[in-house]
């Protein structure tokens, strides 16, 4: 069986120029989008939320179809292109049409379209030159420029506003084609990841997806975060203030907030989170000799070593943010700071060492025997900052397009293109005249109506002063316009 390859491309040209099919296609973005923001998204999740969000298996069936990526899956960045080549072919379409509307107004209305116009109305005029300077005077009356249409014999008024407003729904296609390039870019080329750093920790490895690394052409530094609470306690705002490290020198510094990100060369570095990240920063003592003597203050971190007299030293030897004692031994419950514990090793010059800890627990360590006893009197902990970095190069298109659609959206709502025909007729079996006016709006007709009846009126005004001035002085009148 032969295939018909022109009528087959004709066909296929129809399908993508038409409104349904771009329809259709429009709302499937809607709607992977909105999965993409009610479904957990890698790599900007932690991995320990998503397991706790979702059971392996679903996890497992998430990942295989990437709706835990859908803005850079290879199916939504597809879809994206259909839709924007359903724009193109459907501006493609009816763009001679709506030229031709545009570029060439229709002036002059022939009778079988006076017969379907609406709204419509007939007044009584004297002759032509009156009925066609009535209408001039009323339509500039209301803000338009009239002009006179010439056709053979007769004579015709026409004036139009916001001509433009007809090419409006290009300007939304410009719109929507600059926010789906956009997205196209950022599916293709943009990538998004995670960036944890201690304070004072300098990195350029940022994690993808699936435990990949990018590493970026400059570092970051972390010089400082914090976190700022309300009254009752509860996290209020995150900060950190950070630096762009390039050759050796910072070249950038800003402290950011959530959705206030450092810009870099393209890249943006957001807050996503704070907290501590299980390293001591400094732990302080108070060292109580055991056979009597003078207590001492000290202050040292994790495996730093303090000289507590001639013969003795001690050595912070671990820390264990939550423990629990079993069997003699001392174990890591979990990395949360619920219940610390820290481990020292006393030394002397005889070569003896007390294994010390605090708090103390029964059975466990040299506590009792040690040459010193020790109390916490404080412990600051070291904190990391959680970035969220993201590389969108298409965003420019998005945010144009925006723009562009919010322009486009104000001429269609708002902008309506109105036009107004005058034509004098003459009664073929009477012998008299009426002035036949029209109107036509592309939109908002209710309130349209309401400016033709104006209109009608204004006209019919203008008709009445027109009769009571001298034939004279109609003439000069006329001859001055």
């Amino acid at each position: 069986m032969s295939v018909n390859f022109p009528s087959l491309a004709r066909k296929t040209w129809q399908t993508a120029a038409s409104i349904k099919t771009g329809v259709v296609l429009l709302i499937l973005v809607v709607i992977l989008s909105a999965v993409g923001t009610i479904v957990l998204q890698r790599p900007v999740t932690e991995p320990e939320e998503m397991q706790r969000a979702y059971s392996p298996q679903a996890l497992r069936i998430l990942d295989a179809v990437g709706l835990t990526d859908v803005f850079h899956a290879w199916w939504f960045v597809l879809l994206m292109v259909l839709v924007s080549l359903c724009i193109i072919a459907a501006s493609i379409e009816r763009f001679p049409n709506a030229w031709r509307y545009f570029s060439r107004p229709y002036k002059y209305p022939d009778e079988g379209f006076r017969r379907a116009l609406h709204p419509q109305q007939q007044v009584a005029i004297a002759d032509e030159e009156s009925g066609l300077v009535a209408a001039e005077r009323a339509l500039h009356s209301m803000g338009f420029k009239p002009e006179r249409v010439v056709r053979e014999d007769h004579f015709s008024i026409f004036a139009e506003r916001s001509r433009i407003s007809e090419m409006a729904v290009y300007v939304v296609h410009t719109s929507l084609l600059l926010i789906f390039f956009g997205g196209i870019v950022d599916g293709i080329y943009g990538w998004r990841g995670t960036l944890n750093l201690n304070e004072g920790e300098t990195s350029n490895q940022v994690e993808l997806r699936d435990s990949a690394t990018k590493t970026l052409p400059f570092a970051i530094r972390c010089d400082t975060a914090g976190q700022e609470n309300y009254q009752d306690g509860s996290p209020k705002k995150w900060w950190s203030k950070l630096a762009v490290v390039k050759d050796g020198q910072d070249v950038q510094k800003k402290e950011i907030v959530v959705n206030d990100p450092l810009v870099y060369s393209g890249i943006r570095f957001y807050q996503s989170s704070f907290g501590p990240n299980g390293k001591v920063e400094k732990l302080v003592l108070q060292a109580t000799p055991s056979n009597a003597g003078e207590k001492r203050e000290i202050a040292f971190t994790l495996n730093e070593t303090a000289t507590l007299d001639a013969n003795t030293t001690v050595r912070f030897a671990e820390f264990i943010p939550d423990f629990v004692a079993r069997d003699g031994q001392v174990y890591k419950r979990s990395n949360q700071m619920a219940n610390p514990a820290a481990h020292l090793v006393v030394s002397t010059k005889a070569g003896k060492n007390y294994d010390v800890w605090l708090p103390a627990m029964e059975g466990i360590g040299d506590n009792a025997t040690a040459p010193y006893q020790f109390e916490a009197t404080d412990l600051k902990m070291g904190h990391f900052t959680g970035l969220q970095v993201s590389h969108e190069p298409g965003q420019w298109g998005v945010w144009a397009g925006v723009v562009l659609m919010g322009i486009g959206l104000a001429f269609v709502f708002y902008v309506v293109h109105m036009r107004f025909w005058a034509v004098p007729v003459r009664d073929a079996k009477t012998g008299k005249y009426s002035l036949w006016l029209g109107g036509s709006a592309n939109r908002n007709r209710d309130a349209f109506e309401q400016r033709f009846n104006d209109l009608v009126a204004s006209v019919e005004t203008e008709l009445k002063s027109i009769r009571k001035t001298a034939p004279s002085e109609r003439v000069a009148t006329v001859a001055g316009r």
